[in-house]
């Protein structure tokens, strides 16, 4: 079976003047065109190819790595808005429609949004969403508190960041506890750092507990170093300028200095902290 939107390894069935035809264990064809066709080749070969539907509504594989493929979520450009929704660019020749239907806010040309990639039982044809909500799960999740997960940040509210967590469930980066630059649609790491009982997930991005200090530690050490020893932030410094110089919490620097003074690689004296 060929699975539409997503990459399939196939055989090499035979070659004609159109492309090379190629076919699963299930017996099912697809044509890759002549320009994805690759210089060496015999039949029998296997290929890795991506397979989805062309203008003309048809089964096609490309060789080509599209921006999302099915299942996943991604920050995807706008290219054009006409009568049946806005289409999408998502690397291929045949762009990615998502239908009115389908748009949280309306859609404008040139504008960016994260969408999710999904097969329409209906018209058997592969289309964008941009009502995330839809396609993640927090009845049942597949976390728990400390898991190191993948994050694909969707939107800005007024306590902080939605993000999409290992690609099935939602969840919030408060923005008193972002110290570094995101923005929509960026893929990072991140930290569960508490299941709510209505299953709400509060996500860090920042390591938790004990497994945090030795890497703040390290990063507070460098910056030391960067500023020939000598660095004008102790226990006393304003929050806001720790987080200008270090992308970190005040919690986060107290522990990584501790660290560092217990270690005896700094001095802690009223001016700031000072290398030995």
């Amino acid at each position: 079976m060929i699975e539409l939107g997503n990459y399939n390894e196939l055989e090499i069935l035979r070659d004609t003047s159109v492309g090379l035809f190629l076919g699963s264990e299930g017996g099912t064809e697809i044509l890759l065109p002549n320009k994805y066709v690759p210089v060496d080749y015999e039949i029998g070969d296997k290929l890795t190819v991506f397979c989805y539907l062309d203008h003309e509504e048809r089964p096609v594989a490309t060789n080509i790595d599209p921006f999302i493929k099915r299942g996943v979520f991604s920050l995807l450009r706008v290219v054009e808005v006409n009568q049946f929704g806005a289409f999408l660019d998502w690397g291929l020749e045949k762009h990615l429609l998502v239908p009115f239907r389908e748009q949280r806010d309306k859609m404008k040309e040139d504008q960016w949004y994260v969408v999710y990639c999904y097969l329409d039982e209906q018209t058997f044809r592969l289309v964008g969403s941009n009502k995330l909500d839809g396609f993640l799960d927090n009845e049942n999740l597949t976390v728990e508190n400390g898991d190191k997960v993948e994050l694909v940040v969707t939107r800005l509210t007024d306590l902080g960041w939605e993000v999409i967590i290992n690609n099935a469930h939602k969840g919030l980066v408060f923005d008193n506890e972002v110290f570094q630059k995101i923005a929509i649609g960026d893929k990072i790491e991140g930290y569960i750092k508490n299941i709510r009982p209505d299953n709400k997930i509060d996500v860090s991005l920042q390591p938790l507990g004990i497994e945090s200090l030795e890497p703040t530690a390290e990063k507070i050490l460098n910056k030391i170093i960067e500023r020939n020893g000598f660095l004008p932030l102790h226990d006393k410094s304003n929050p806001e300028d720790i987080s200008k110089i270090l992308q970190m919490s005040k919690k986060s620097f107290k522990k990584g200095i501790g660290v560092l003074y217990k270690a005896r690689k700094i001095e802690i004296k009223e001016d700031g902290v000072h290398l030995i």
